[in-house]
C-alpha cells in the first residue's frame, strides 16, 4: 500500500453519520499511529505519511462524498502511485454492521465515493476495505440511512469491525494482502476470540 483513503463526509453535520465509517477507520488508524494530519489545498484533502519501511499517504478527502475522486486522484496522480497500491475503505450497505471484507476490483455496489474514484483513475483495480452498516431494506431509504447516525448498538458493531480490521493493517502495509484477507474474513473458533 502506497495510500490509504477514508471515505466521508466533511463537517460536523456528518461527522457521526453511517457514510462517514472510512472516516472513522482512517482516524483510528492516525490515533494509533499518532499522526497528525495536515489540511492540503493541492490533494483536498488530510493528509499524512505513516511511518514505516516505505512510504504510506493516508488521505481523508475534504470534498463529498461523490467527489472523492478528486482528491485521490490529485495525491496519486502527483506520486503517481498505482490503483493497485490503493486503498479505500468506506461504508459498506450489503453488510451487516460489525462485518469488515477486503477485496480488490469488482462492483463499486453503487457507492458514490467509489464510483467517483474509480471514474477518475480510470480503473475499478484497487483494494476496498468494506465496514459494513447495514441496509435500510427499502431503495428509496437508502439517502437517508446513510446520512443518519446508527443507533448505539450498530455504532459498537461498526466500532468492532474497525477495530478487528485495523489489526490486519500490518499485513496489508506489508504488501500482504491475502494473509489480510484470510485472517479478516476467517471467523475465530469459540474460545480463540
Amino acid at each position: 500500500m502506497k495510500l490509504v483513503v477514508g471515505l466521508g463526509n466533511p463537517g460536523k453535520k456528518y461527522e457521526a453519520t453511517r457514510h462517514n465509517a472510512g472516516f472513522w477507520w482512517a482516524g483510528e488508524l492516525a490515533r494509533e499511529a499518532r499522526l497528525e494530519l495536515r489540511n492540503s489545498v493541492r490533494y483536498h484533502g488530510r493528509t499524512g505519511k505513516l511511518a514505516g519501511p516505505q512510504e504510506i499517504w493516508l488521505l481523508l478527502p475534504d470534498t463529498y462524498m461523490n467527489e472523492s475522486g478528486r482528491a485521490v486522484a490529485a495525491l496519486a496522480g502527483f506520486y503517481k502511485i498505482a490503483p493497485a497500491d490503493i486503498l479505500v475503505v468506506h461504508d459498506e450497505l450489503d453488510l451487516l454492521p460489525g462485518t469488515a471484507r477486503l477485496k480488490k476490483g469488482g462492483g463499486t455496489g453503487g457507492h458514490n465515493g467509489v464510483n467517483d474514484i474509480a471514474a477518475r483513475l480510470g480503473t475499478k483495480d484497487f483494494w476496498r476495505l468494506r465496514l459494513g452498516i447495514g441496509h435500510p431494506g427499502e431503495r428509496d431509504m437508502v439517502t437517508d440511512y446513510v446520512l443518519d447516525k446508527p443507533s448505539a448498538a450498530d455504532r459498537n458493531a461498526i466500532e468492532d469491525a474497525i477495530a478487528a480490521s485495523l489489526q490486519v493493517w500490518p499485513l496489508l502495509a506489508d504488501g500482504k494482502h491475502e494473509a489480510a484477507m484470510l485472517r479478516l474474513h476467517t471467523k475465530p473458533v469459540k474460545g480463540e476470540e
